[in-house]
């Protein structure tokens, strides 16, 4: 095997034995098959939408398969080969589609992931069709490889949210379109490095729409958020803990629980669900639990209920808490529990039969503070940058993982002086977001924005700050320290460099997709660094 999409990848360079994620050969292969085969979807895919032909299904599965080939999803080889399967039947889709549209075959040059393969009918001849589509042959060019395969991990986030919103019923026929566009490139691999590079910068704009899509959804359904106090302890009785970052799932699981005597707890990307009315309504979704994703197999053990996945961070759950294991939607373990559709009651059962808490009462965090949130104090923050009150903001944001070195973000917080306002977002705000910050003129130094893709309602604050003093986004008091992981997190940082935001810190440590000709290129057009120490980064950023 071979993968290197997310930052824990082995040696910084690639898993080739076993994904440290716990990724086996053999679902990374399918992975591989299942890429290759949307690669040639969407080909046939955009030269249908150039003829006016949409096809809605075809769409979808562009999005659920990609979002199946994310970190910490789908670790099932029997789900991924299925997915394989569906594609290739939905590459002929296309196909179809295209001609008809056409009016007969088509002419040009056909690449490889297009042409008319079949897919085998064995899991293990899929394997080894698999094995054979190493993403980093989609160009002989080492510099072009890597841009495409920023672009391919772009495009996987992206769809993500995409899901996200589709599950919410949001829908936006232009990011499909740009995500077919995408990926035919790759496929065809005829294009030059600044194409790529451009393309890149286009999917970060269309990201931005997609998070403002689903932030439309979200609020729709569940209100714009309110800061809100979220316990870190337990009530007494039994418990659900949901983990992930699909709201209506939540929403139906609290739904189903009410008046059962039962608790829900929210876990790592859920911690945001306090801050929505639509859903801090139910009395029974009583706090959070735990800290990021690379602790649940320790602190799962001591969770007495039932526990489900809605999205990735899945780790290979250890067998004391297996049997109350659950997951739903795209994300999937091998012998785990899958609940399809949006019946809960084995979750349910499974949550009755168990212990459930004593009393453990604890402190409590705050989240909610989205850009509606945040602008609604405008005129207060305006004032206390203008009164030197507040001397620079800083977004310290993005994936936690359980590389070393990310004790960086909780020292950076630490000793940031008391005149700085942290933005946080996504589960790297687990490193500091239990430490008491304190206030600055009843403004909170430390605002939970969200989750990773309401990175929108940071990229909002900063749009709203620039133009209150009338400048650019690159001259405020900002500065913006990321972590990151995974595909998400790709394409979050595609967004801020499609902005133009330069002068961004990223880390623990740079992705091995990136070339040293392609890392030269963003510091020399960016600016953007890795971090370094957290005295001499912060000497740098305070000036």
């Amino acid at each position: 095997m071979f993968c290197y999409q997310c930052e824990q990848a082995a040696q910084g360079t690639g898993c080739t034995k076993m994904g440290v994620c716990g990724k086996t050969p053999e679902v990374a292969a399918l992975q591989n098959l299942i890429v290759w085969g949307l690669m040639g979807m969407s080909f046939w895919a955009h030269k249908a939408r150039e003829k006016g032909a949409i096809d809605a299904e075809i769409d979808l599965h562009l999005i659920e398969a990609l979002f199946t080939t994310v970190t910490n999803v789908d670790f099932d080889p029997e789900s991924c080969a299925a997915v394989a399967e569906k594609t290739v039947e939905m590459r002929d889709r296309a196909w179809t589609l295209f001609e008809k549209a056409n009016g007969g075959p088509y002419t040009g040059d056909v690449p490889d992931a297009a042409a008319a393969w079949a897919c085998p009918d064995s899991r293990e001849e899929m394997v080894k069709l698999g094995r054979e589509k190493d993403v980093r042959r989609f160009n002989s060019d080492a510099d072009i490889n890597s841009v495409q395969n920023i672009l391919l991990y772009g495009c996987k986030g992206m769809a993500a949210y995409a899901d996200h919103a589709h599950i919410l019923g949001k829908d936006d026929r232009e990011i499909y379109a740009f995500m077919h566009k995408a990926l035919a490139a790759i496929a065809e691999s005829k294009l030059g490095l600044m194409d790529f590079v451009n393309l890149c910068m286009e999917c970060g704009q269309t990201n931005i729409k997609t998070m403002g899509l689903l932030n439309q959804a979200h609020i729709e359904n569940y209100q714009k958020p309110q800061p809100t106090p979220v316990s870190i302890g337990a009530k007494a009785g039994k418990a659900i803990l949901v983990s992930g970052h699909d709201l209506k799932m939540l929403e139906e699981l609290l739904k189903q629980t009410e008046s059962k005597g039962i608790n829900v707890y929210t876990h790592v990307e859920m911690l945001p669900a306090h801050g929505y009315p639509g859903l801090k309504k139910y009395s029974h979704l009583v706090g959070n639990f735990g800290g990021a994703w690379q602790s649940q197999y320790e602190e799962f053990q001591k969770f007495p209920g039932a526990i489900i996945f809605n999205t990735n961070c899945l780790q290979r759950p250890a067998d004391t808490y297996k049997d109350r294991l659950f997951t739903w939607g795209r994300v999937k373990w091998p012998g785990v529990k899958h609940i399809d559709g949006w019946d809960f009651s084995e979750v349910i059962a499974a949550a009755q039969k168990a212990e459930g808490f004593t009393e453990k009462p604890d402190k409590e965090i705050l989240t909610g503070c989205g850009h509606d949130a945040v602008l609604g104090l405008a005129d207060k923050v305006i004032a206390a940058v203008k009164s030197g009150a507040i001397k620079r903001f800083f977004v310290i944001g993005g994936c936690d993982g359980a590389k070393p070195g990310r004790n960086y973000y909780t020292q950076f917080a630490e000793k940031l002086p008391k005149d700085t306002v942290i933005l946080t977002l996504a589960c790297g705000k687990y490193r500091f977001n239990k430490l008491d910050l304190g206030d600055i003129g009843g403004i909170p130094r430390l605002l939970d924005v969200g989750q990773c893709n309401d990175a929108y309602s940071a990229v909002q604050i900063a749009l709203a700050l620039a133009e209150a003093f009338d400048c650019e986004v690159n001259d405020l008091p900002l500065s913006i320290v990321l972590s990151w992981y995974e595909q998400k997190a790709v394409v979050v940082l595609l967004a801020l460099l499609s902005l133009g935001i330069k002068n961004m810190k990223l880390g623990p440590s740079l992705p091995g997709f990136v070339t040293p000709n392609v890392l030269n290129f963003l510091v020399e057009n960016f600016n953007i660094g890795p971090i370094g120490s957290v005295e001499d980064d912060m000497k740098q950023m305070l000036g």
